[in-house]
């Protein structure tokens, strides 16, 4: 008997482990017609963004969950043409590329990365402030405390709170990966109410399980790194956003006890990508205000050609 259920469940893990090899490959080559990559392994439009400006001033911008440097461009062409900042917005590590990125790299290479680049900027410049949007804002806020000279912090959608359900799927993650490669991204429509916006997104069709954890593991531990946040803060929230719902997004003004200055702007009419939705001009006119009263206004570049 022990020898026929020993053989029993062999083969069903042998099934199992061809319908899972099947269900990944065609998870792949689904996304990857969906957003081919480019010769750089990258899906064109969501390259890291350079803008040089500013001498002594430049701000990160640090992209979502999924997602890639596109969904704060718009926020960086208009601090860095109407305000003169530099501006640089990375490309997360497993981003803005192929599923078996998403599936390399979790939420210490995001962290790494972040710190990495903010590293970068103060090496270089004179005033550094960061920007993040949904996740990004919780990778900002973990930056954010660990340096009390941070002149100003903007954060749009933060992600510091995980829904209920991202709460009660990241402890099963493991054995959720095990059972399915991927899962359903979330819902667009509810997440970007602006239709040609929408099509214009380049985020993840398709979420490893295991992913999630991270990003929960990360919103629990930005969520206690708040109090140890030094610098100005602004958070900016969508009264309509789905994945961050009204609720949760009000505590989060709460979480900034370490910092003197702490304000929350409140948006109608667009959903969670508030970067990009039709709340976007709001957004980014807040944000540079925000960075020219805690910052200082950027040194504009000396002129070339006098």
């Amino acid at each position: 008997m022990l020898r026929d259920l020993a053989l029993g469940l062999g083969a069903a893990a042998l099934l199992h482990g061809a319908i899972y090899r099947r269900r990944l490959s065609r998870a792949r080559a689904a996304e990857a017609a969906r957003l081919p990559t480019g010769t750089l392994g990258i899906i064109p439009g969501a390259e890291p963004i350079a803008l040089d400006g500013s001498e002594t001033h430049a701000a990160l911008l640090i992209h979502g969950f999924g997602d890639t440097p596109q969904t704060v461009e718009g926020l960086g062409a208009f601090l860095h043409g109407n305000h003169g900042w530099t501006v640089r917005a990375p490309l997360l590590p497993g981003h803005g590329r192929g599923l078996a990125d998403f599936d390399a790299y979790g939420s210490d290479a995001w962290r790494e990365a972040v710190h990495q680049a903010y590293a970068s900027l103060k090496a270089q410049y004179e005033t550094v402030v960061m920007a993040g949007l949904s996740m990004g804002g919780a990778l900002a806020t973990l930056e954010a405390a660990s340096d009390p000279s941070l002149p100003a912090l903007v954060l749009l959608a933060p992600y510091l709170t995980a829904p209920a359900k991202a709460e009660r799927l990241a402890p099963l993650a493991g054995v959720i990966n095990l059972l399915v490669p991927y899962l359903k991204g979330g819902d667009k429509v509810a997440s970007i109410f602006d239709a040609a916006a929408r099509a214009r997104v380049l985020g993840a069709g398709a979420v490893p399980p295991k992913r999630i954890r991270d990003l929960v593991a990360v919103a629990h531990d930005a969520r206690f790194a708040a109090a140890d946040v030094r610098a100005p803060t602004l958070l900016i929230h969508s009264r309509t956003d789905y994945r961050i719902p009204l609720p949760l997004a009000q505590r989060h003004q709460g979480f900034f006890t370490g910092t003197a200055t702490c304000e929350q702007v409140w948006l109608d009419g667009c959903g969670h990508v508030i970067t990009v939705d039709f709340c976007r001009e709001q957004v980014w006119a807040a944000t540079a205000a925000w960075l020219h009263r805690h910052a200082g206004p950027p040194t504009p570049p000396p002129c070339r050609a006098c």
